[in-house]
Parts: structure tokens; C-alpha cells; sequence
């Protein structure tokens, strides 16, 4: 692989504005490499746009080492202050819902979300309140006494109030990933589960990448949505840019005698400015799923082990025990190690590779990117292809 970038590559995505990708020619052939969130709706909305898409992924959608995959991911639209990150969101869960009228498939589970507030103010969610009202999706305002009698599992000692979001809730992450790269192929998208590695960039293209048994396939245009590995991917861009952590998550099992009152809390974040551990309701009677959300040690989602770290179990149950004191000595059923694809600013980067004006990169998710594919999708849609509406999916 021959990458000398000559340019300074800083990306960001901050505003709308900042997408200004080379178009396409109608009807061109496009290469997607890696088949999560951000890579599985791309290459769903271009083909959808009667390109000729082909979606290729070492291990296939919604795989154990990917970033979109487990059993479940937050969908939430608070980000503070953040208006763009808020609309993004409210369109995601849009076609996260037309996707469940099309296929008649079951994804997202309308618990709602618990902003668990220890002080007074919390910016997350206080700036939001007004993006919230705009889209006439108010949050409820919750207070201690309120929270004692609405969730008698929650121990709220130390916590001032708390906010619900109503149209939040969660994703079902893997079956997510498959059913997307299901209707890529049943609309006559070519899949490929193949190593890649781009090839010659020269005159400011890129001509090729090269498969795991040697090959090579040439595009119009390629749009690398590689996760976690999209540093190794481009290391002399990217290496210092992507980089991946160890983020575990747990599922416990709760006491049968309360079982209902678990299964029907809604997704909860603690606001702890520490460690924002976050949980998941039971989702196929998998367990009480909670995440820690501190930036963990660095990963290697290729040949690392996804065990457990004693530290962080040991940390994770304490908080547990304080927040859910039935949950005390739960045991603990499955644990998972989810890698996230960290940006250095927690921002996505989509932008085009500073040698090549027609590879698009899509990555630094950070740990929030799931919930927002669809709406990244077709932002890369709109920026290869022009403006326009997505065929197939009706808001």
C-alpha cells in the first residue's frame, strides 16, 4: 500500500457545510468497506440511488469484534448544546422506525431514557431541553420523590433530580447490522466478506483495493467505514486519529421477585462526571445490561481477547450495588467487550482522504455513532450524489 499524504488531514464534523465530497457519475460503481452502522446504511442509500454498491467486511455485520456489535445500543438525542448532533438523532429514529414498517422487524424499544442528575444543573441535558421543545420532544422533569415512587429499585441518596426522555429508548445493535446487509442483497447489492487494503493512489485517486486472496477491485468511488480499524486501514492519516478502546459491559441477572420492575426501567445515564456507567433493560431475558462509558485501556479489536478486566468488574459492581442495592450480590450472566472507535475530540469524522478525492472516510463513532447510522448514510449518499430524497423509506 502506497500512502505518502502530502496534505494536513484535520477532520471534523461540526456542520452540514463541512460535506463537500466529489460526486459520483449516475449510475457508477461504489465500494463500501466494513458493513456496521455507518458502512451497512451507506451502502443501502446508494444503492437505493441505482448505484452499483459493493459492501465488504472481514467478518460480517454486526460481528463480536465490530463497534456495531452485541445485543443493544442507547438511542438518545441529548448532547448539550449540541443542535446538529439533536437533529441528526431525530432523523436517525425516524428511519430506524420506517426500517421496522418495512420489514415488519422488531428494532428499537421505546423504553425511554433516564438522565440521572447529581446536581443541580447537568449542561447534557439542560442544553438540550431546547432542541427538545423544537421538535416537540419534550423531556419531563423528575423529581426525587417522583423518582422514589415511580423506580423503588433506584437508590437516589445522592442524586438531585432526573430527567426523562420519553422518545428515547434502545436499538437492537446485531439484528440491526444483519437485516440492514439483508436488504442491501435482496435489492441486488453485492456482498463480499474479504480483507481489504487500498491500493495506489495516484493523481489524487484511488485505483484499487486488494482483497484477502489477492485480487483487486476498482470504483468510481469507495467509502471506508472500517470502525475501529480504519487507523490500520490508513495508518500514515489515521493513526494518530482512530484509535480504539476496551469498554466493557455486563449483564446481570436480576431477582426474580422483582424481575418486572428491571425489565420495565427505562435506559438510565448516570451523570456522575466520572464514569457515566449506562444500562440497558433486559432484551430477550439476555440480563440488566450496564456499560461503562470511562475510556478504557487501548485495544486491539483484531487479536485481543475480549475478557474481562477483575478492575473494572470489581468498580462496575460497586457502583451497582450503591445505585440498584438489589443488585447487590446479582450474578453476573455474560459479559461482553465492546471496542469503541474513539475520535480526539469524541466528534465523527466524515471527510474525504486529504490524496484522494474519492475516498470518503466514516468513522469515530466514540461510543455514540450506532444510533446516528442512517442518518450518516445519507449524508454520504447526498454528498457523492447531490441532494435529494432517499427512495424506499418514508418518513
Amino acid at each position: 500500500m502506497q500512502e505518502a499524504s502530502t496534505n494536513t488531514f484535520s477532520p471534523r464534523y461540526d456542520s452540514i457545510s463541512s460535506f463537500s465530497f466529489t460526486p459520483c457519475k449516475p449510475g457508477g460503481k461504489i465500494i463500501v468497506i466494513g458493513a456496521g452502522a455507518f458502512g451497512g446504511w451507506s451502502a443501502l442509500f446508494l444503492l437505493r440511488k441505482k448505484y452499483h454498491v459493493t459492501l465488504i467486511d472481514s467478518w460480517g455485520p454486526g460481528n463480536s469484534r465490530s463497534s456495531s456489535g452485541d445485543e443493544t445500543r442507547v438511542i438518545r438525542s441529548t448532547y448539550g448544546r449540541n443542535k446538529l448532533y439533536f437533529d441528526l438523532n431525530v432523523r436517525s429514529l425516524g428511519f430506524w422506525k420506517a426500517l421496522e414498517r418495512q420489514t415488519g422487524v422488531d428494532l428499537f424499544s421505546n423504553k425511554g431514557v433516564l438522565w440521572l442528575c447529581h446536581k443541580e444543573h447537568a449542561p447534557i441535558v439542560d442544553d438540550s431541553i431546547p432542541f427538545a421543545a423544537s421538535h416537540n420532544m419534550g423531556y419531563e422533569y423528575v423529581s426525587n420523590e417522583e423518582l422514589k415512587r415511580k423506580y423503588s429499585i433506584l437508590n437516589i441518596t445522592d442524586l438531585h433530580h432526573a430527567y426523562h426522555d420519553p422518545f428515547g429508548g434502545f436499538l437492537k445493535a446485531r439484528d440491526s447490522c444483519m437485516l440492514i446487509n439483508q436488504l442491501f442483497i435482496s435489492e441486488g447489492g453485492e456482498y463480499l466478506a474479504s480483507n481489504v487494503r487500498p491500493g495506489k493512489i495516484h493523481q489524487n485517486k484511488l485505483k484499487y483495493i486488494e482483497l484477502s486472496d489477492g485480487s483487486q477491485l476498482s470504483a468510481d468511488a469507495f467509502v471506508f467505514a472500517c470502525g475501529s480499524w480504519l487507523g490500520n486501514v490508513f495508518p500514515q492519516v489515521l493513526r494518530d486519529v482512530i484509535t480504539c478502546s476496551k469498554q466493557e459491559v455486563y449483564y446481570f441477572g436480576v431477582p426474580y421477585k422483582d424481575a418486572d420492575l428491571y425489565e420495565n426501567f427505562p435506559v438510565w445515564i448516570d451523570l456522575d462526571g466520572l464514569d457515566f456507567y449506562y444500562g440497558i433493560p433486559s432484551n430477550n431475558g439476555r440480563g440488566f445490561k450496564i456499560g461503562v462509558d470511562k475510556r478504557g485501556e487501548t485495544f486491539d479489536p483484531t487479536n485481543d481477547e475480549r475478557v474481562l478486566s477483575p478492575e473494572v468488574l470489581r468498580e462496575a459492581r460497586t457502583f451497582i450495588a450503591h445505585r440498584f442495592p438489589g443488585l447487590q450480590d446479582a450474578p453476573l450472566l455474560e459479559n461482553r467487550v465492546c471496542p469503541y472507535e474513539n475520535s480526539p475530540d469524541g466528534n465523527f469524522i466524515i471527510d474525504h482522504h486529504p490524496d484522494a478525492d474519492n475516498v470518503i472516510i466514516a468513522g469515530g463513532g466514540s461510543g455514540h455513532g450506532f444510533k446516528h447510522g442512517p442518518a450518516i448514510g445519507e449524508l454520504i449518499t447526498d454528498g457523492l450524489s447531490g441532494n435529494g430524497q432517499i427512495p424506499g423509506l418514508s418518513l
